[in-house]
Order: structure tokens, then sequence, then C-alpha cells
């Protein structure tokens, strides 16, 4: 007996280290996985198990860590850690009633091992507490969705990334930058002093950059000066969506976060070409931290501020590297709206505005009223009024081939520009960052924008040497104000009144040569264009040139009026001129004599019934009538104009629209 009871033994022995040797295996397989885990999230354990942890009393925990003359711990390497916890800040905290195995689910007992090993859940814990509340009305969980707001924000940014020396380890957790024994609740003392700490936080993993902010003027005024409303680091990058300043998005975001304290430089900053390409979301132009600095900025008169008249000029040659004295006169911050610091922008301002709003009060009274007495005349029955059964058989060749094709291509180079420019102008409306988008950007559209404008050029300038030429081919037999005429005269000011008398019934319609007033007017208006628009567009294309031998606050003017301008000539255009030419009901719902080159001769009496005369009693009216255009010729026609027509307007109404917007300060 006693030898098969020694035999036995062994037996159950062999079977009790099996089974502890099975458990330790698991054991050391969940650790090998953990050691290997590129976050402290992934040690975390499951909801079920947090709840089976260990209810160890925070009254022992504390009896030890909040022990005063025990207030640190030396590691094995030598290393001291702060293990004290204030009992009072920590009751305070938004934590305060959190049990401490909470947060340190490693712990098993009261006596646990040195050094602690980490295993701190806060997004787990969060993620948990808003699911098992979701819907609930208590006050104390309001703030939940905020937080899981925050949380998502940090799993995306630089911070919950692995380390690039060490990726068992995020960049940064919750915990490197809250103290969490001590969150306090919104508004509290604990809140205050949380953000007056944040360069000191930040500081501990980027020091160069906490050194530069502490000479800077922001964080004098924090760290000197205890000023709480003064810029610390996540006012600038943001709390817990940090990524690096490299990125577009950030670039964009950091923008953006200097104009919620420097609310009036931000919007003067929009006005000008820099901000509009940021408001598309492009970052490649002048930033405000290109221009101010980022981490070291200084006051505008500090000797050291990178904008201080001393050394704006070498700020300047970042971006332009030839920059000439002249740009330090340009306002970077100018505004329109302040006579007393800017009185020439102020000026520029105001007259652009006194001519859009009369030019457009003028035309827009005389479409209406014409439409009105067109209306009226067609309930008596009078009026001209083509018969469709009976087609036209004679026509009038107005505009030979050549002005017709030039026509043309100044039409398309018109719509490119308004569509590449306001764009930009409009730049923080959802339809202009789509169609800058599609023409790939500022810097493509720039091109773009760019060609159109030589285009426009060069039809302009082509047309005024056909001009020059046929004057002085014609020599002295030439009448500046004759019938076949441009030039305005007195006859355009009394069929003006003639034109008002018969809007209100006091007169008949008046007869027209060659060229009525509003034709003129239609013809001398890219005149004017072309000093303001195209004048300014060249200064603002070579800033450099420009800046040689003006000074640099004729960009601010010339910002302003190459603009305005353009918004003026845009909607003039896609408006007045074609009702003028398209909307009236004689002519709905469009003429395509410009597609054609010929009109019905019995319309061309009605139009311009004192040229058929005088043709007519010259015995030269027979070498302009030719036979109607083909079929083919007048659906292509239709076409071409029809789609020029939709173009057209819906640039106008996106014009319109941004200069509403624009005026209501949206």
């Amino acid at each position: 007996m006693h030898v098969k009871s020694h035999s036995a033994r062994p037996w159950y022995l062999v079977l009790l280290i099996l089974v502890i040797g099975l458990v330790a295996g698991t054991v050391g397989a969940v650790t090998a996985e953990t050691d290997g885990a590129p976050s402290p999230a992934a040690k975390l354990p499951s909801s079920t198990e947090l709840l089976k942890l260990p209810k160890i009393p925070n009254e022992r925990c504390l009896k030890c860590h909040n022990d005063e003359d025990e207030k640190t711990s030396e590691r094995e390497d030598g290393t001291e850690v702060n293990i004290f916890i204030d009992r009072e800040r920590f009751e305070h905290s938004v934590h305060g009633k959190q049990p401490c195995v909470g947060c340190h689910n490693s712990i098993k007992k009261a006596n646990h091992e040195m050094p602690l090993p980490k295993s701190i859940g806060c997004v787990q814990c969060h993620m948990m507490t808003a699911e098992a509340q979701r819907g609930s009305d208590d006050p104390k969980y309001k703030r939940l969705d905020v937080v899981l707001a925050q949380i998502d924000g940090y799993m995306n940014s630089v911070h919950a990334r692995p380390s690039l020396l060490d990726q068992s380890r995020t960049n940064a957790t919750c915990y490197d930058c809250h103290e969490a024994h001590a969150i306090g609740t919104l508004g509290s003392t604990a809140r205050a002093e949380h953000r007056q700490q944040n360069p000191e936080v930040c500081g501990r993993c980027h020091a160069k950059q906490e050194e530069a902010y502490a000479e800077s003027v922001h964080g004098k005024a924090v760290i000197e000066g205890q000023n709480a409303g003064a810029a610390v680091c996540s006012d600038c990058h943001t709390p817990h969506n940090i990524d690096s300043p490299e990125q577009t998005k950030v670039k964009l975001t950091i923008t953006g976060n200097c104009g919620s304290c420097h609310e009036k430089q931000l919007k003067t900053y929009q006005a000008s070409y820099h901000g509009q390409v940021i408001r598309l979301g492009y970052t490649y132009t002048a930033k405000c931290y290109d221009c101010h600095g980022n981490h070291g900025i200084m006051k505008v008169d500090d000797p050291a501020s990178k904008v201080h008249p001393d050394n704006r000029l070498e700020t300047c040659r970042q971006c332009h590297k030839d920059a000439p004295i002249g740009f330090l006169g340009f306002h970077a911050h100018g505004d329109a709206n302040d006579y007393e610091n800017f009185p020439e922008m102020w000026i520029a301002a105001r007259f652009m505005d006194v001519l859009i709003i009369g030019v457009f009060l003028f035309f827009w009274t005389h479409m209406l009223l014409w439409i009105y007495r067109e209306w009226r005349e067609r309930k008596e029955g009078k009026g001209y009024r083509p018969d469709p059964a009976n087609p036209p058989q004679v026509y009038f060749r107005r505009f030979g081939t050549g002005w017709r094709i030039t026509h043309g291509i100044l039409a398309i180079a018109v719509m490119v520009l308004v569509l590449t420019g306001t764009s930009v102008l409009f730049g923080e409306q959802p339809w202009a960052q789509y169609v800058m988008n599609v023409m790939g950007g500022p810097k493509v559209a720039g091109i773009i924008h760019r060609v159109a404008a030589v285009t426009f050029i060069a039809v302009f300038f082509g047309h005024l040497v056909v001009v020059i030429w046929n004057i002085a081919r014609a020599g002295r037999q030439f009448r500046w104000f004759g019938p076949t005429s441009m030039v305005p005269n007195l006859q355009d000011l009394r069929d003006i009144g003639a034109m008002f008398k018969w809007f209100f019934g006091f007169a008949p319609r008046p007869k027209f040569d060659r060229w009525s007033y509003w034709e003129k007017f239609d013809y001398w208006a890219p005149f004017w264009g072309m000093a303001i628009i195209g004048l300014s567009g060249l200064m603002l294309w070579f800033p450099t040139v420009t800046a040689s031998f003006l000074p640099g606050w004729v960009f601010n003017i010339a910002t302003i009026v190459h603009a305005e301008e353009a918004i003026l000539a845009a909607v003039f255009l896609f408006t007045v001129h074609y009702f003028n030419v398209h909307f009236r009901p004689e002519k709905w719902p469009m003429d395509i004599v410009m597609a054609t080159g010929a009109v019905p001769l019995e319309e061309f009496k009605h139009e311009h019934a004192l040229e058929y005369e005088r043709l007519k009693a010259s015995g030269e009216l027979e070498k302009y009538l030719i036979k109607p255009p083909t079929e083919k010729s007048v659906r292509a026609g239709r076409r071409v104009t029809g789609w020029l027509i939709i173009i057209g307007l819906v640039l106008a109404a996106l014009v319109l629209n941004g200069y509403v917007q624009k005026l209501s300060g949206h």
C-alpha cells in the first residue's frame, strides 16, 4: 500500500504541473500579444471584464498617494516619478466620483507591483459610458457627445498614431496632455489653470516651439501677464484633432483659428487675393503665419517682428523674390470701409458702388419701361410683329463674317473671364469651390483667366487697328458724327428723351439710324472696361513691375476696381445687353443676327428706319439685300446663340448672388 501510495503521488503532481503550465502559457501568450500592440488601447479589457475588476475603494488608494511625505517613488533605474494625488483637487474634478481602478485597470490588489504597468483606457471608458447613457436626459451626461467628437478627432490625429521611435507607444495619450486627477469642470478654476499650463504641457514634447512661444506676444501675455484670453497652443492647432502643419487642412484650420481672435484682420485678409485663394481651400499663397511668423509672433512695432517696417520687405521676398521697396506701401489689412486710415480705398470703393448702382438703376428701369410699352402696344395691335405664316424672303446683310467671328471669340473670352474671376472673388460659396476644383485649383484657373484676358486684349486692339485703317482709308470723307459713326452725339441724347416719352405714351417710338444709343453704349462699354479691368489686371499680374514705379497701395485700389468693374460688366452684359438684343418682346426668345449676319428686311426697316430710308434714297440699299439664310445655318445659329444665352444667364445669376451675399456681409 505504501508503494502504491508513493507511486500515485507523482501522477497527481504531473497533472498539477500541466495545469499550471497551461495557465502560465496562456497568460504569457496574452502578455506577448499585449507587448506587441500598437497602442495602449489594445491592452484594455472588455466592458464585461471591467465590471469584474476588484472594487478597491479610493480611500485605500489615497492612503498612499495622498501622503505629503511620500510624493515620489524611485524606480529600479533610479528615476523618480510623482505618485502624489491631491485629494481635494481630485475629488472636485470631473473624475472625482470615479473609482481609481476604473482607470488603472491593471491593479488587482491594493499592494500592487511597482512600477505600475500602465493600462489606462480613457477612450474605451468614455465610449462605454456614452453607450450606456445614450438617450439619457441626466445633465451630468450632456457633454458625452462632445467627448465622443473629441475622441474621434484624437483617434485621427498625429498624437494617436504610433511613435516612429517606439511603435508600441502612441505619440501622445489623453493623460499626457490632461492632468487626469484634476480635470476641472466647465468654468472651474482647475479648467482655467489647465489652459494657462497648455504651453508647458505641449512643451514637454515640443521644447523648441515652447521656447519660441515664450518670447512671443502671445506667450508673454499668457506666461507673464496671466492673460487667460491670449492664444495658447490648442487655440491655433486645435485641442484634439491635431495633425502635421504641412497638411493643407491643418494650414486652413490654423489660418481660420487666427481669425477667431483677430476677426477684423481675417475679414480684410480674405478681401485680398491671398485670402480669396485660402477661402477656396488652397494654401499655396501667403497665410497669416507666413507673414507674421508662427510660434514666435511679435508685435508689429517690435524690431524682431517679421512685419516690422524694417523687416517687411524681406518677408514679402519670401514669395516675391525681387519685390521692390514699393511693396511696403501695400495695405495687407486695408479696409475699404475705414476712411480715416485708408481714404484712397474708401474713395475707390464708394465710386464703384455709385457707378454700379447708377448704371443698373438707369438701364434696368429702361428695360422695365420698354417691356411695359411694348406689351401695351401689342394689346392695342401696334408695333412690329413678324408673321410666322409668311417667312421673309428678303434679308438685309448687317454684319460681315469677320465681325461675327470676332464677336464670338470675344463672347467666349468674356464668359471664361467671368467664370474664373468670380470663382475666386466669391470663393466662400459652394459653387465657386466646385468650379475651382473642376478647373484644377486657383493656379490653373489663373492661367486660364490670363489666356482669356490676352485673347480679349488681342481682339480689342485688333479691332482698333481695323477701325483706324478704315478711318485712314476714308480720309476726309469720314464723318466723325455721321449716321454710320459710333461716336456719341447730341442726337443720341435727343433719342433717349424721345424713347422715354414713348415709354410713357407721350410720343410715338423714335426712329434710329445705323446705331441706336443703346448699341453705342454697348460698344463703348468695353473701352471703359479695358481701361479699368485691363489696367488693374495687369498691375496685379505683374506686381514687381508695378511696385517699381508706383506705391504699394495701388494694389489695394486695383483689387477693388478690378473686382467691382468685373461685376458691373458681367451683370450688364448678361442682363441689359441680353435684353436689348434677345429679350425684348419683339425679339423674344433670341435674335440670331450675329450668328447669320442677316436680318429680315421688314425687321430692319422697323429697327433702323432712318438708315433704310437713307440707303434707299441713295440707291445703295440693293447691295445689302441677300437671300434668306439656309435652314442649316439658322439651326446652327439658334443652337450657338441659345447656349451662349444660357451660359450668360447662369453666370449672371452666380455673380448677382455672390454680390448680394457680399453686400449682406455673409
